[in-house]
């Protein structure tokens, strides 16, 4: 498969709609050969003025286009404008936004916008092994909301045990040297954090975290550290550092590009960040990219599920 090396080459490369429709069905059949998405048949031929495939198997929908049974499939838009903004989500370190994406496409920003979340329920990474196998775990927790000094005094509220001035909470898992987790949830209690952290840790393991009383309940099947934070940061190996850098990346794209984010959408932009921040070892922009568009197949989110009318699926 021809897979360009820098941005340059893949707006050059992708450019041509026939370089298009080779790099998508090397994506989608290793063998090279097309199928039919509907029936499976090998049986189609490729109507080049319509850039569609037609099927001669016997069933109602015949003609399909690659973008059929993927993430792209009934958007308007073509491959040639899909795959840069696959290119450029996939690559820019604190992301980009639907206005600037809108510019560089041409498309309005409500296409960019819905372009964008597209990509992001692509880069969701599940199936992977649990953490904790090759080093400890960090584990904490961050909130993501407006900053205190900026709210109206009538929204002010104390900060308590499931937080504050009603931020939302998104907890993190870091294996060092290795794999980080996040996903949003609804408040600090054990009967919230303790699912995720035993779904993804592995029993037994080491794990650090920060003196939040509810760690010491849910670490039960761990060998738990605790950094106490009014001690100091680092005693010896114990310190959360690395999911505090995590965090660190995560706020830099929230705050500096997106601006403002709505809690229905924060864990999408948390997988973006996750995907980014998990493959940015041992692989280049070629290589995150390719390996971002290997997963677009089976995938699909429809506008009505991304403006809260139909219930979507969620990480943790």
């Amino acid at each position: 498969m021809d897979t360009p090396k820098t941005l340059l080459d893949a707006i050059q490369h992708f450019s041509d709609s026939e370089n298009c429709r080779k790099f998508m069905i090397a994506v989608r059949w290793a063998d090279g050969i097309v199928r039919c998405p509907h029936c499976g048949s090998q049986k189609v031929t490729y109507l080049a003025k319509a850039r569609v495939y037609q099927c001669y198997g016997k069933h109602p929908k015949s003609k399909f286009s690659l973008k059929v049974g993927t993430i792209f499939e009934d958007s308007p838009i073509p491959l040639e404008k899909w795959l840069p903004a696959f290119w450029l989500l996939s690559n820019c370190k604190n992301g980009i936004s639907s206005y600037e994406l809108a510019r560089d496409l041409a498309v309005t920003q409500k296409s960019a916008w819905f372009m964008l979340h597209r990509i992001r329920a692509v880069m969701v990474e599940t199936g992977d092994a649990k953490l904790g196998k090759s080093g400890p775990v960090e584990i904490d927790e961050t909130f993501i909301g407006g900053k205190l000094k900026n709210m109206h005094k009538s929204k002010r509220k104390p900060m308590g045990y499931q937080g504050g001035n009603g931020k939302a909470i998104v907890l993190g898992m870091l294996e060092r040297g290795g794999k980080v987790r996040a996903g949003v949830i609804e408040d600090r209690t054990k009967r919230t954090m303790q699912p995720p952290i035993h779904a993804n840790v592995e029993a037994g393991s080491h794990v650090i975290t920060d003196e939040h009383t509810t760690y010491p309940v849910v670490a039960t099947p761990f060998f738990h550290e605790v950094i106490n934070h009014v001690e100091g940061y680092v005693r010896e190996h114990v310190h959360t550092n690395g999911i505090e850098n995590f965090w660190s990346l995560l706020k830099r794209g929230l705050g500096g590009t997106y601006i403002s984010v709505e809690p229905i959408h924060l864990e999408a932009y948390v997988s973006e960040q996750v995907y980014r921040y998990n493959n940015r070892k041992d692989m280049n922009d070629a290589g995150r990219f390719s390996k971002l568009l290997s997963q677009v197949v089976g995938k699909r989110l429809t506008y009505a599920e991304l403006t809260g009318k139909e219930a979507g699926a969620e990480v943790f």
